[in-house]
């Protein structure tokens, strides 16, 4: 265990060891947590997971085999006018961190897992640990992202994938800093809701680590199924990975970390290499 603050004082009061894992069934109870569980994930990711299978549904049915098709990711909304679309692209980004600012909300006002601590601390998402945090990322995202790179390339060639295009915007001179703020989104937004969220609450509620576990993964996997099956499985395992790993450290920091160096990777360098990739 690394500690980048390490002799420096501490508020009163404050932990200086690991945060300890939630009480189960405290608060509303176990009812109550599964429904308000039910209700943030209506109003963010679950609510994607719908629209995604529907999606799925939608291309299956279409006469165009699933590998001759393309899904594309951060798209220009008015390619002719880029002072607008920068606009739209800033408003969508922020607008999508509003479920994260309603789970801490939740964390911290209703049933608190840990009372009297903050919840972003009690999630890990802080700069206490930052060295430990990203050297934790860079490994987590060495190894979900080169073998989710050639999942990807097997499932598509074998028609189980989309051709998956993650970065379409017009070229402009704001379009490589949207991508990395949109990478950004997308990891906090998930890690929050989907691992720290869920799993805090669902611990709370009495389920067993290997029942939570698996809902986050099958979650995360369904929500990106648009993409197709080989999104789906490989999101699986990375939900699988990421489940377990949030229970060992009890910090979403290198969950962010990690999956925003994955997306920054995908978007940034498929926008500037494009062209040269011999899959594309």
């Amino acid at each position: 265990m690394s500690h980048a603050d390490a002799g420096m004082p501490r508020p009163h009061g404050e932990p200086s060891g690991p945060l300890p894992a939630p009480g189960p069934r405290s608060g509303p109870g176990a009812p109550g947590m599964v429904t308000e569980v039910l209700i943030v994930l209506g109003l963010s990711l679950g609510a994607s997971a719908i629209w995604s299978v529907l999606r799925i549904v939608e291309r299956l049915t279409r006469p165009v085999p699933l590998g001759q098709q393309t899904s594309s990711l951060n798209t220009s909304v008015t390619p002719d006018r880029p002072w607008l679309d920068l606009a739209y692209q800033l408003v969508g980004i922020g607008l999508a961190l509003v479920p994260v600012a309603l789970c801490l909300y939740l964390l911290g006002r209703v049933a608190p897992p840990q009372p009297g601590t903050a919840a972003y601390r009690v999630l890990g998402l802080d700069l206490r640990r930052p060295r430990l945090d990203l050297g934790r990322g860079l490994a987590l995202a060495a190894a979900i992202g080169i073998p989710g790179l050639w999942l990807y390339l097997a499932a598509t060639a074998l028609g189980f994938n989309t051709q998956v295009s993650p970065a379409n915007l017009a070229g402009a001179w704001w379009t490589v800093p949207v991508l990395v703020l949109s990478a950004v989104q997308n990891a906090m937004l998930e890690e929050v809701v989907v691992v720290g969220f869920l799993l805090t609450r669902l611990e709370q509620a009495g389920w067993s680590a290997r029942w939570a576990i698996g809902t986050s993964a099958v979650l995360r996997g369904a929500y990106h199924l648009y993409q197709g099956f080989g999104g789906f499985v490989g999101n699986v395992l990375m939900g699988l990975v990421f489940g377990l790993v949030w229970r060992r450290w009890r910090r979403v920091g290198p969950l962010v970390v990690a999956h925003a160096l994955i997306d920054i990777v995908a978007f940034v360098g498929y926008a500037l290499l494009k062209d040269h990739l011999p899959w594309n």
